[in-house]
């Protein structure tokens, strides 16, 4: 699944859209910054309520396909900025963080 496809499916709101044709390889839900450096798998959309430039740094570290704002979090202008510089997808979406992991595992045929 292709993060435009994850977009078309869930009805996620984009921020910032980097490559729309990237992969989606699994699902990762976490806030604690360092925690997702280290376990994250690359092309994992990531799960977070945490909309900071230190958010679009950690994506990078980690290779992840995405990152969805959860429950509608907000996120610093900078970070935005950042994204489109570095061309990291931000996309947000009403739904809290359980519900979007099981989404996504259901999509991606692993729940």
């Amino acid at each position: 699944m292709t993060v435009s496809e994850l977009v078309a499916e869930l009805g996620l709101e984009v921020i910032v859209m980097g490559d729309k044709d990237r992969e989606i390889t699994g699902g990762y839900s976490c806030d604690l910054l360092s925690w997702v450096i280290g376990r994250a798998n690359p092309g994992d959309a990531w799960i977070t309520v945490i909309g900071n430039i230190n958010t679009i740094a950690v994506s990078i570290l980690a290779d992840t396909s995405c990152i969805i704002l959860a429950e509608n979090s907000a996120i610093d202008p900078q970070a935005t900025k950042r994204a489109e510089t570095e061309g990291v997808t931000v996309l947000r979406s009403s739904k809290n963080a359980f519900q979007l992991s099981f989404e996504i595992g259901r999509l991606l045929k692993v729940v």
